[in-house]
């Protein structure tokens, strides 16, 4: 058994992929994915690929991207999955209570996050549902170069609650 997307979730997805619509909201959310260039590339049921780009408000001294914007944009790409998985069920409490990540590669160009393990979600949110309690859960999310090499890795494990 696993939960299905809400209509909610459905309209969560559609401002997450419009990208005027993401600035906005992260503007006033998250003022460093705003300030990062962070995008969403791509959201669905199943997976969030999302960028982070090499430019001044991203990188480091060392002329690579910072390590809090690989951070928070790796975070960005499986917390947006849970996101819709949530959205329309109530109220529900989202946390990170373990975040564990490897630099593998130096930055230096776009990096583009991917997470493609939604039906772990669904399967959270569906225990939740019908146990209660609260459900943790680790999702992987790797970053890219434009070249195609993994220049991070992350485990995030995310912990959920309904109210």
């Amino acid at each position: 058994m696993s939960a299905e997307i809400t209509d909610k979730g459905r309209e969560l997805i559609k401002s997450y992929n419009s990208p005027l619509v993401f600035r906005i909201v992260m503007l006033r959310k998250l003022p460093s994915i705003f300030f990062w260039g962070t995008r969403v590339k791509h959201l669905d049921k199943d997976s969030c690929r999302v960028t982070v780009p090499y430019k001044w408000a991203s990188q480091n001294p060392f002329k690579s991207i910072y390590f809090s914007a690989l951070a928070g944009t790796a975070e960005l790409s499986t917390g947006a999955l849970v996101q819709i998985y949530l959205s329309g069920r109530g109220k529900y409490s989202m946390l990170v209570t373990r975040f564990e990540m490897d630099f593998i590669k130096k930055a230096k160009t776009i990096t583009t996050f991917s997470c493609i393990q939604g039906s772990v979600i669904a399967e959270a949110v569906a225990n939740e549902e019908s146990k209660g309690g609260g459900q943790a859960f680790i999702l992987e999310t790797e970053g890219k170069n434009k070249e195609g090499e993994v220049v991070a890795r992350a485990k995030i494990q995310w912990s959920i609650k309904k109210k």
